[in-house]
């Protein structure tokens, strides 16, 4: 029986081959007319491909030569890394840390209680660690997560994108950093005896925003002023509110200040989607570049920056502290060298050569309003 539909199958087989050799030369006029149409959209398609600009396959030099110490920090022109270790830090993306480690010490000096003793110092320690490392090491590997998709466009040589690193195991390093940070905040509430665990409820709040901020549904970085402003204050209040409430109390005008004070942040977080406006106009974020335009986008970060420390050193003279408030503005002078000329180019640039100031800035904001 099977060799006899073996045969059958045989034979139908040889007889379709034979239907398919007989007819393929009969070609109506129409599908000659339909198949040159194909090649001459084809030869379009291919045409408009090329003169559309690739993403690049790898890291565009910044400046560093793609070096081992940028791929190390997170920042552009790094070098391709294939250590697991290394590429979970640059994931952290060092380079952000510095601001927020300051912030403790804005809030530590605003409280009026930091002694230079040891205790002080390893509590304050340990509350940079919570925030730089752990919780802006969280903020930045979620945001990478979220943003894979955009990154595979923009920037495909990033780790996630490239493949370097898979998923699962970027998923289990954001679970260590959130539930570290959030684990040192309930350690310190401890140590200062907060009859209120204070601090990790500011780190809990402050892992919330960083959630809603880069994950669906809420996404707030799709609208370009919400998230922006989001990320600011994460970055400005909640490091100054964790180490002034660790070492003193937090106070409703500090709270005021500080978020007026992250309008600036607001700015800082706009110099960050410069380098994304084709991603993110291709799936539909609207970021500040997009909505407005690179150029127009790139005053708005330079206002919402100096208005807001111009702002706050007309406070600063109203209070009576009128050297805190000429060296404010002071520092603002030197902001925006690079990042004016083009922001794209310069962003690292201005990272690294104006952010000290603003943090700066915010330090003598600190010390003036210290209780």
């Amino acid at each position: 029986m099977a060799s006899v539909l073996n045969s059958a199958l045989s034979l139908n087989l040889s007889n379709f081959k034979r239907k398919r050799v007989r007819t393929q030369y009969l070609v109506s006029p129409l599908s000659l007319s339909l198949s040159r149409r194909r090649v001459t959209m084809g030869a379009a398609e291919t045409d408009a491909n090329e003169a559309k600009p690739q993403a690049p396959d790898k890291a565009p030099d910044s400046g560093g030569g793609g070096s081992s110490f940028n791929q190390l920090l997170g920042i552009k022109g790094a070098a391709k890394e294939t250590n697991k270790w290394k590429i979970r830090l640059q994931l952290t993306k060092p380079v952000t840390w510095p601001p927020l480690v300051l912030g403790v010490v804005c809030g530590a000096a605003a409280s009026g209680n930091f002694d230079w003793t040891l205790e002080d110092v390893a509590k304050s320690i340990v509350c940079m660690l919570m925030s730089g490392p752990l919780l802006t090491g969280y903020t930045q590997t979620i945001n990478d997560y979220y943003d894979r998709e955009i990154d595979a466009i923009n920037e495909p040589y990033r780790p996630i994108p490239s493949g370097v690193i898979s998923e699962n195991e970027v998923i289990t390093q954001i679970w260590i950093l959130l539930l570290g940070g959030l684990g040192l905040a309930g350690l310190l509430d401890v140590w200062a005896g907060h009859d209120f665990p204070i601090v990790f409820y500011l780190a809990l709040g402050g892992s919330l925003v960083s959630y809603i901020y880069s994950a669906p549904p809420l996404k707030l970085k799709q609208n370009g002023w919400i998230g922006n402003y989001a990320l600011g204050a994460s970055y400005i209040s909640l490091p100054w509110w964790a180490g002034q409430a660790l070492f003193g109390t937090l106070t409703p005008d500090i709270i005021v200040l500080t978020l007026l004070y992250s309008i600036a942040g607001l700015g800082i977080a706009i110099v960050n989607d410069f380098k994304s406006i084709e991603g993110d106009r291709l799936l539909g974020l609207q970021s500040l570049p997009v909505a407005f335009g690179a150029e127009t986008a790139k005053w708005i970060c330079v206002g919402a920056i100096d208005i807001t420390q111009i702002s706050v050193a007309g406070y600063l003279l109203g209070a009576g502290k009128p050297y805190h408030a000429l060296a404010l503005l002071g520092l603002i002078i030197p902001q925006f060298q690079y990042f004016l000329k083009d922001p794209v180019k310069y962003d690292v640039k201005y990272q690294a050569s104006a952010q000290p100031f603003l943090v700066l800035g915010l330090l003598v904001t600190a010390l003036a309003t210290s209780h």
